[in-house]
């Protein structure tokens, strides 16, 4: 009852969005300021930090034309085996749950590891903790970096393990066959994971699975807890952890509300890291923040435009707050959910950034494979950053126009600006400090609302900018002659904690700024090959506002929403 409530309310709230919906505020004719900073260091871009979910259930993940788009795209990460139905799956056996469903038998660990390798990405892995045990978990590092040579560094210990139905939801969405299915208990077998994979490889990062804070259950206490998820786990196992995982599903009833959420990392991150300071002590600043699962999924846009502008303001932000991976839902997805129409055009309601080429309500896809309009945001990145570049501070006069700023390896400094408006186009006008870009006009990289690539032109100035609506749009600014700083950047300081701002056959798939900087100089090279990604949102403070008990349904029922999409599309 519960599932197909919330569907229905998100269905509703999708179908009430018209184009007006994200209409711009009365002064946004006028032109917004963009400053930029780029003696303000951030940090550098991580090595591997954007990344794509991949599912066991995906026959054609490995296909060439699928690499070879990832590759083009700038992914750095494939995660594996899937969401939910990492828990339910095998690794050495590659097989779910009781072992008598399909799977398709080209998705196997050795084939995802060809895949990555293709793709020139870092796996994740996500060992099975909810019906696997540690020997499985220690005998899988074994395979992959013992036997194999593969040298698969992060590991997760469980996917949303927290969904497992400790906090009154029935069953709920994940697999749990441990009787005690408190956070008490999984803080007691992330230790036994940890020390098990680590006696094989110590090499290999261990990450612990937490509630996201502001999203159900974050603060939650079941009957017999004396404390939330959070707490509970990390008090018992932060010194046999690396990393801790969340999974960022802001949604939002109107596509604004969705282009506005990543105002609220920073409060987000501000928190993860007091909880990790709280309980990790002196090794808390080597605690990596991973975001393993982020789209748009609870707001009206998954595959169409705003998703699109979403997704590299969403890495980005990410990254500037400290985060080492982010990786979008998914590389397919498929859905069970007929297509809507968001501000002209057609929203498959789709996580998967290529199409499926499945059909619903009568309705069909895109051929298999075609790109999505979140692909080409995605894509967008690799315009602004590739790893180890040298994030820097950069601030919008108007909420209505994101901003990034990047400094590559040749002392150049590349721009990303996000028009959220749908229907107007915005006038930017731009200003730098610690740089002097070079005169005249300057090679942009955009991509608008109904494009089907990227698209490089000479266009505007260094201080001047017309952005179509609904567009991402990068400048590549060089140097003025004889301006170009030599030095290397300082590093960013380590961000501190501080208050927070509180399957059956053919389907694919399984799911679910700071204001603080340093002197920046000219960058070091980076010392990893390819593009890499990053965009789109400001410094600048942007208030968000509370919806109230409508949102608060909404996204409390998403979890479960994503729960039944997963098990039933892309769950393996």
């Amino acid at each position: 009852m519960r599932r197909r409530f919330v569907a229905g309310a998100v269905a509703v709230l999708a179908a009430s969005v018209g184009i007006g919906a994200l209409a711009p505020s009365a002064g946004a004719a006028s032109t917004v300021g963009i400053r930029v900073d780029a003696g303000t260091s951030l940090g550098t871009v991580p090595s591997s930090g954007v990344g794509l979910n991949t599912g066991f259930g995906d026959e054609h993940m490995g296909d060439a034309k699928v690499t070879s788009l990832m590759k083009a795209a700038g992914v750095r990460q494939l995660r594996y085996p899937g969401g939910s139905g990492a828990d339910d799956y095998h690794w050495k056996t590659h097989t779910s749950g009781d072992g008598t469903g399909w799977i398709p038998s080209n998705t196997n660990f050795d084939r995802f590891m060809a895949t990555a390798k293709k793709v020139g990405a870092q796996p994740i892995l996500t060992a099975n903790y909810g019906s696997g045990t540690p020997q499985e978990a220690a005998d899988w590092v074994k395979y992959s970096n013992v036997d194999k040579g593969y040298g698969v560094k992060y590991w997760e210990i469980g996917n949303e393990v927290y969904g497992n139905g400790h906090y009154g939801n029935g069953k709920g969405w994940e697999t749990d066959k441990h009787a005690d299915k408190s956070p008490r208990e999984y803080g007691k077998n992330l230790i036994a994971y940890s020390k098990a994979m680590k006696a094989v490889d110590p090499k290999v990062k261990i990450g612990a699975v937490l509630t996201t804070p502001g999203g159900w259950p974050d603060k939650e206490k079941a009957p017999g807890d004396s404390a939330d998820w959070n707490n509970t786990v990390l008090s018992i196992a932060a010194s046999s952890i690396d990393f801790v995982i969340v999974h960022w599903y802001p949604g939002g009833t109107t596509t604004a509300d969705l282009l506005n959420t990543p105002s609220r990392i920073a409060g987000t991150t501000s928190e993860l890291r007091s909880l990790i300071a709280k309980y990790a002590g002196s090794r808390a600043a080597s605690v990596e923040i991973a975001v393993t699962e982020t789209d748009g999924v609870g707001s009206p846009a998954l595959t169409s435009q705003a998703a699109a502008l979403f997704a590299p303001d969403t890495y980005m932000t990410w990254f500037e707050q400290g985060a080492t991976h982010v990786d979008w839902w998914n590389l397919h997805n498929g859905t069970d959910q007929a297509p809507t129409t968001v501000h002209g055009q057609t929203d498959y309601q789709d996580g998967g950034v290529l199409s499926a080429g499945t059909c619903a309500g009568g309705k069909c896809q895109p051929p298999r494979d075609t790109p999505f309009p979140t692909y080409w945001g995605i894509r967008s990145l690799t315009a602004l950053a590739k790893p180890g570049d040298t994030m820097v501070k950069s601030s919008s006069g108007n909420s209505s126009v994101a901003v990034h700023a990047v400094r590559n390896s040749t002392g150049g400094l590349n721009v990303m600006l996000t028009n959220k408006s749908p229907q107007n186009a915005a006038q930017v006008s731009l200003s730098y400090a610690g740089f002097t870009p070079a005169a005249g006009a300057v090679t942009t990289v955009s991509y608008a609302k109904g494009d089907t690539a990227l698209t490089t032109a000479k266009r505007g100035t260094a201080a001047a900018q017309t952005l179509p609506p609904y567009s991402i749009t990068t400048l590549q600014l060089k140097p003025a002659p004889g301006t170009a700083g030599a030095g290397k950047p300082t590093p960013a300081p380590t961000p501190t904690a501080v208050t927070p701002v509180v399957s059956a056959p053919g389907t694919t798939g399984t799911r679910a700024q700071g204001e603080a900087g340093v002197p920046v100089g000219r960058p070091t090279p980076s010392s990893t090959s390819g593009d890499l990604a990053s965009t789109g949102a400001s410094s600048a403070v942007v208030t968000y506002s509370a919806l109230g008990g409508l949102l608060v349904i909404a996204a409390g029922g998403v979890l479960v929403l994503r729960g039944r999409r997963r098990r039933g599309l892309h769950g393996k």
